[in-house]
């Protein structure tokens, strides 16, 4: 019996829109389907900060619950419902990871793949926020724009409370 050949991975599902890259033109942030307490509150944090993220380097936010709802988004060409799932997953995995190797408590699952980066922060109570950046950004530049972003969605959410 021959043995099979390892497969490529599985890119993430996109939806079909023929957008450009960066974030979409100014139609608004999407609100998650079904009431979340925290989606409101989410989309309308979203929607204060967009104009204040590098747009050069990140081209998408998304606002997902631990439990893998979507809150709000700014993206495009994602499925957002299935990356809100995977951002809680991927909390969830990075938590068990950093406690099992002693590092603390964990800030951050950050991840680069041929076509861009992607990292998932816990903001605050069951709030996760996830930012996509081009794939010529470096992880240290990615890093130092996700988190400013990141502090913006924490001062938008702390100011709607």
């Amino acid at each position: 019996m021959p043995a099979e050949a390892p497969r490529s991975p599985v890119p993430l599902p996109t939806r079909k829109q023929g957008g450009t890259q960066g974030f979409p033109p100014q139609q608004g942030t999407r609100e998650a389907r079904p009431a979340h307490p925290d989606a409101l509150a989410a989309a309308k944090a979203l929607q204060e900060i967009r104009d204040e993220v590098d747009r050069v380097n990140i081209t998408g936010l998304l606002v997902a619950s631990r439990d893998g709802l979507l809150l709000a988004s700014d993206t495009q060409e994602i499925e957002d419902d299935s990356v809100a799932a995977m951002a809680a997953a991927s909390v969830g995995l990075a938590t068990r990871f950093v406690g099992q190797a002693g590092l603390g408590e964990a800030r951050g699952a950050m991840f680069q793949g041929s076509l861009g980066h992607v990292c998932v922060f816990p903001v605050q109570g069951s709030i996760l926020l996830v930012v996509f950046a081009r794939p010529d950004t470096t992880m240290g530049l990615f890093n130092v724009v996700a988190r400013q972003a990141l502090t913006l969605l924490q001062d938008a959410l702390t100011s709607a409370n």
